[in-house]
């Protein structure tokens, strides 16, 4: 593993992460114990990986688990479905059947 002097970035993106979890889910939340902590964190990667659009340079809007090779295409807003986690703290948009 690189040692923190030889790639000045880690931390920095590890921060970042680290800054949009508190601030998009445990700042809103009364964990109750290390259970609901372990549960809260699974949901906030599932979402963060999958469902959340992330807006770094050159990603397109697209989720990291997002297939480049897929061009989404607009949808109606009655054809989409949302799908909630965290009672509704966190929120999933995809297309309706």
């Amino acid at each position: 593993m690189l040692a923190a002097l030889q790639a000045p970035r880690m931390n920095a993106i590890a921060e970042r992460w680290i800054c949009s979890l508190r601030r998009e889910c445990t700042d809103r939340l009364l964990i109750t114990g290390p259970n609901h902590l372990s549960h809260v964190l699974e949901a906030y990667v599932e979402h963060y990986n999958a469902g959340r659009s992330h807006q770094g340079h050159g990603t397109g809007l697209r989720a990291p688990d997002d297939d480049p090779n897929v061009v989404p295409l607009p949808t109606p807003p009655d054809r989409v479905k949302r799908t909630r986690r965290l009672a509704g703290l966190l929120n999933d948009y995809l297309p309706a059947a």
